[in-house]
């Protein structure tokens, strides 16, 4: 297609959080005027900010949209799965390895 335009479609496989989840920003989000309340362009996640996944979303019926409560900040964003790295597993992986 050419168009810059994703075409996975990420919805025919599970989400890959749940919700409860511990996560962890891997990037900065700013307010791109979807956010009530903050100007457009204010940041509202930190990269390193940690938050827990509330609920899961779509959007167009491809991408899972995951709502983080960034308790921290007070926020709760909707993120994409790329924007996000589990610290639940993370600690999963680690404690198993030490039992090994």
């Amino acid at each position: 297609m050419g168009l810059g335009r994703e075409e996975i479609v990420e919805t025919t496989a599970p989400p890959v959080f749940q919700p409860g989840e511990k996560v962890m920003a891997n990037r900065h989000v700013k307010n791109d005027g979807t956010y009530p309340g903050r100007e457009i362009g204010d940041r509202l996640v930190y990269k390193g900010d940690v938050g827990y996944v509330r609920d899961i979303g779509t959007f167009l019926q491809q991408f899972y949209i995951y709502a983080v409560d960034w308790v921290d900040r007070g926020v709760l964003v909707g993120m994409r799965a790329r924007e996000l790295q589990s610290l639940d597993h993370q600690a999963m992986s680690a404690d198993q390895g030490e039992t090994a």
